[in-house]
């Protein structure tokens, strides 16, 4: 068994009646689980004790049993906890597990009081509980107020005094904005003498723009969102459209249950707006690669695990990870289940791998034109349909006329291919082709015998490139015919593409796949493609005759494959292409028989290329390939017929490729944003031995855990069918997560303390019924967001001082109990504002690309080898939300004011106090220059303690004491005179940042006066909230 004795004697009261959730379960948890727990394959002695059926009716190899309700001698468990024998104790001594005997007594009096059992706190549904009752009633302000003042009563406290007027104004527009209050905002306040004006300043706040930003910065740690893919080239990605999403649906008040369906299944939504599908980038935040010799599967893997990981903490606080290599050591959740999770994620037709080549998106992606471009898109859209249904009008008006149609000589090649080599000689590393055209040999390719004299044979890294060659767009026909020998199943024949996963593939291919014959034109594999393959293989070590076909049309059906001159029976792979199949920022030549880190034609052979510009017959194919007397094919001489007969269709043909071109085109400067869409066929899930993405293990259906809440049988298997999972009403975590990360927000710590984990090794809540309150009432509002918010900050607990008597210190060090108001470190993001806004710097445009403010030098480069370019102009001064956020580098003075690096999803952030944080206040260009402007602002004041107090108010709410008023004057004159005597100094003070200096100001004065900004800017009270 998993527990034992401690050395030393605890001997705090025990409760009257001991609690198995409250009390009991967290002891064996801690110290019982990891043997005898969930885990079937770390179990020891067959025992488990996270289950009342097992721990109360298996018997012991030993004999009797763990637990026996009532009776101490009988439970084994007690006699093996209560042991002085170190044989005999559990844990064994070396464990370091041993319990108190606190807690040995504990565990006594619950068996002497029956062991009573109970599911865990947290996957029971939350109910609404009645208001206690209390004495102070006169106190609350609503419903909030009464379990915490219930409490206080309880143990024998009163609350704190509501705070001071322009303490609570500054701290509740710090809380829902973000930014502290103007000077105008806080006399406006003060002046307000009606009964609801402290309600009126939090309706404006959540009605504020900046509202929607502040509760966006918490959104995106949740959803590691960062500006770059990360790992070791951390590539800029563009995702940011998302992060505005994020706060518009903030500011328009998306219900909590629409906003996380949206973001995980909005594209399956029925008629899904483009904004639904936006939505979904959330699922696409994480880490993902571009590094050449990646194993594609191993990372995919990783990324749909990280999904899996992100819903768990995000929505449910859970620790699913834990289960992935095996059943979870504490939480009901098998592993199993962790792959039924994976699952719903896992038909997302995506690669593993970045393209490190091209600037693609990660596919799947969604166009995201602006308004100008979407009426393009629109036009061309209706013009393009049009056009194909005038070719296909005209295509079956022309049948009749064909069918009495006959040529006057059989039909011949009308013209020349663009390309035409014979493989017949090497002078030098030079093949010599048709036109003068050249193809630069490549590891040295041999000439052996060939289909008709020689050929070129090939070891897999050898082959031709030719840069003279036309390049051929997804608008393009184009034809090959060539012959080939090959040796192995698996290799390239001809392309023109920089590389496969290192490029995503983009370009146009003629392969062997196992045997088969591939055609693939492909902007970003795999989603943004189009794929054909035979049904029938090409037989090795001996000649055949292959050929492709493309139409311009940008789809499967364009595509038509050939073997021995014969039109080949294919499988559609992929038909999903849509944007350009060029390169923008490099050449890339036509190659044969190999390619960048990829299987050439190893071992194999070819001969007689021709590559035309065109789209061939298929008695053109068949003469190619020898077929000389093949009969004419009635439907391909119908389509020669169209395309030389009848001007009506060439006409509509040229239109249509035309208009098919200028979309082509249009789209090239339309950008695109990486979001989630199923797959046609979902993709098998699989439990992964240990967590490995080769090591398959049963496989799984798509489910839920049902120690939480079974999915209902009318849901869709599917990611909106867990989307409905998970915000139904009887869901016993989502509401409660939820507002426990938004308690979180205004008093530092949840009433669960472990957001992340609400599973039994996490935190008991410090409050359940309050929780409960709070998490029915969310949702019997329809989960609106802002309601919850308004709720928490007019509640009488919120609005308490923050400064604790010594009887409160002493009785609550950590306010736990909140006897007294939040007192907590301003966010980094709201440190860096605060000085922007006092100093009337502050950009607030809203939305738009991310800006590079100040940093110091060469971290980027040190990193990645990539400049940081800083921006300019009003972009300086934009709120820290949109800074940019690179992964392997992030903003040093935001990671050093304890902003997560955002490589997963984190519900809570650490704080910490440090020598580092107050340099970066006194020496960062941002708050120097901020300094300088607050200053500015200061010395408008006629008297040098107006002055002081205007500064001094725009930071902290109030104004300063006597004596914190002549340390700030002492401070002056010490750094007027120290200027006066070095204005040189002065001078390099005040041109910091790229603010201009205005010229015929006094710059000692001007420069002492950006030393107590300077100071204030890095007081406590500043950058606190109290």
């Amino acid at each position: 068994m998993g527990c034992g004795r401690a050395s030393h004697t605890d001997h705090a009261a025990l409760p009257e009646v001991v609690d198995y959730n409250f009390h009991i379960r967290p002891i064996l948890s801690d110290r019982c689980y990891a043997c005898h727990g969930p885990d079937a394959n770390a179990r020891q002695a067959d025992l488990r004790l996270d289950e009342e059926s097992t721990a109360k009716q298996t018997k012991l190899i030993s004999g009797g049993y763990a637990i026996v309700p009532g009776n101490l001698k009988k439970s084994r468990l007690y006699s093996r906890i209560h042991s002085e024998d170190a044989e005999f104790q559990m844990p064994p001594p070396e464990s370091n597990l041993s319990l108190s005997d606190h807690e040995i007594a504990m565990i006594a009096r619950w068996i002497d009081q029956g062991a009573e059992w109970k599911p865990h706190w947290s996957f029971l549904v939350p109910t609404y509980s009645d208001l206690p009752t209390v004495e102070q009633s006169d106190w609350p302000n609503n419903a909030i107020d009464y379990f915490i003042l219930s409490n206080l009563e309880q143990q024998g406290f009163t609350p704190s005094p509501e705070a001071t007027r322009s303490t609570i104004l500054r701290r509740v527009t710090l809380d829902l904005t973000g930014l502290p209050p103007t000077l105008e905002q806080l006399d406006a306040f003060l002046s307000d003498t009606s009964s609801n004006a402290y309600e009126k300043v939090v309706d404006r706040l959540l009605d504020s723009p900046a509202y929607g930003e502040h509760m966006a910065s918490a959104w995106l740690d949740i959803a590691r969102y960062a500006d770059t893919h990360g790992y070791q080239n951390d590539r800029d990605r563009y995702v940011w459209p998302w992060r505005d999403w994020v706060v518009s649906a903030y500011n328009q008040n998306l219900p909590f249950n629409e906003f996380g369906t949206w973001q995980l299944a909005g594209d399956l939504l029925p008629g899904a707006t483009l904004e639904q599908r936006l939505a979904t980038t959330f699922n696409r935040n994480h880490r993902q690669t571009n590094e050449g010799g990646s194993i594609e599967e191993e990372f995919r893997t990783e990324y749909v695990a990280d999904r899996v990981n992100t819903l768990g903490t995000a929505f449910m606080g859970l620790t699913l990870e834990c289960a992935r290599c095996h059943d979870h050591k504490y939480d009901p959740i098998t592993q199993g289940n962790y792959y039924g999770l994976f699952a719903f994620f896992n038909s997302v037709d995506e690669s593993g791998q970045t393209s490190h080549f091209t600037d693609a998106v990660p596919v799947p992606a969604m166009d995201l034109p602006n308004p100008d471009q979407e009426d393009e898109l629109d036009r061309l859209a209706r013009e393009i349909k049009a056009a194909e249904r005038a070719v296909l009008d005209l295509t079956e008006a022309s049948r009749a006329r064909f069918e009495s149609w006959s040529p006057s000589v059989p039909p011949g090649f009308q013209s020349s291919p663009i390309l035409q080599c014979e493989f017949e000689s090497l002078n030098g590393e030079i093949l010599q082709c048709n036109g003068n055209k050249r193809g630069e040999a490549v590891f040295s390719p041999t000439v052996v015998p060939g289909h008709t004299g020689n050929a070129m044979a090939f070891d897999g890294e050898s082959g031709f490139l030719f840069t003279d060659v036309q390049e051929f767009e997804r608008t393009t026909p184009f034809s090959v015919s060539i012959w080939i020998n090959p040796g192995e199943e698996t290799g390239l024949i001809i392309h023109r593409t920089q590389a496969a996963l290192d490029a995503g593939s983009r370009g146009w291919e003629l392969a062997l796949d196992r045997g088969h014959l591939v055609a693939q034109l492909a902007h970003m594999w795999p989603e943004n493609s189009v794929r054909i393959q035979t049904t029938a293989t090409v037989p090795l070590e001996d000649w055949t005759h292959v050929a492709m076909t493309y139409d311009g049309s940008s789809r499967a059906s364009g595509l038509r494959l050939y073997i021995d001159g014969l039109p080949a029976e294919v499988e559609v792979i992929r038909d999903g292409l849509t944007r350009h199949i060029t390169y923008d920022t490099m050449e890339v030549p036509l190659q044969i028989g190999y390619r960048f880190r990829d299987s050439g034609l190893r071992d194999g052979a070819v001969d007689e290329l021709e590559l035309y510009d065109r789209v061939l017959y298929g008695f053109e194919v068949a003469r190619l390939a020898g077929n000389l007397d093949a009969p004419l094919d009635s439907e391909d001489m119908f389509r020669w017929y169209l395309a030389h007969e009848v001007v009506p269709w060439q006409r509509s043909h040229v239109i249509l490729q035309d208009l098919r071109e200028e979309e082509n085109t249009l789209l090239k400067g339309i950008p695109e944003i990486m979001v989630m869409q199923e797959m046609h066929a979902p993709r098998v899930a699989h439990v992964l031995e240990r967590g490995q993405y080769d090591a398959l293990g049963a496989q799984v259906e798509a489910h839920t855990p049902e120690a939480i809440l079974p999915l209902p049988d009318d849901l869709p298997r599917n990611r909106l069918g867990l989307a409905e999972w998970l915000f139904s009403p009887v869901h016993p975590l989502t509401a409660r997560v939820a507002v426990n990360r938004h308690w979180q927000k205004y008093f530092g710590t949840g009433i669960v303390s472990t957001p992340e984990d609400f599973g039994r090794q996490g935190a008991l809540p410090s409050f359940p019924e309050l929780l409960d309150y709070l998490a029915t009432t969310f949702i019997e509002s329809g989960w609106d967001i802002k309601a919850m918010q308004r709720l928490i900050v007019t509640s009488a607990t919120y609005r308490q001082r923050s400064e604790p008597t010594a009887e409160l210190l002493a009785f609550d060090p950590g306010n736990e109990q909140l006897a007294r108001g939040p007192r907590l470190r301003l966010s980094a993001e709201m440190i860096r504002d605060q000085a922007l806004a006092v100093s009337g710097l502050l950009d607030q445009t809203l939305g738009g690309p991310p800006v590079k403010p100040y940093q110091p030098e060469g971290l980027w480069e040190e990193k990645s080898g990539i400049q940081y370019d800083q921006s300019s102009g009003r972009d300086l001064y934009r709120r820290t939300l949109y800074t940019f956020f690179k992964r392997t580098s992030p903003p040093p003075s935001l990671i050093t004011f304890d902003m997560p690096t955002r490589a997963q999803c984190v519900l809570r952030r650490q704080r910490t106090a440090t020598p580092m944080q107050a340099l970066v206040l006194l020496n960062d260009p941002q708050y120097v220059e901020a300094a300088r402007h607050l200053s500015a602002r200061m010395l408008k004041e006629g008297t040098l303690e107006g002055q002081i107090e205007l500064g001094f108010r725009a930071l902290t709410g109030r104004s300063p004491t006597p004596p914190e008023t002549q340390t700030l004057k002492a401070l002056y004159r010490e750094q007027f005179e120290l200027f006066s005597r070095n204005p040189e100094s002065a001078r390099q003070l005040l041109e910091i940042g790229e603010s201009p200096l205005e010229q015929g100001s006094n710059l000692a004065q001007w420069a002492a006066h950006t030393m107590i900004a300077s100071t204030l800017l890095s007081f406590d009270e500043s950058i606190e909230k109290y």
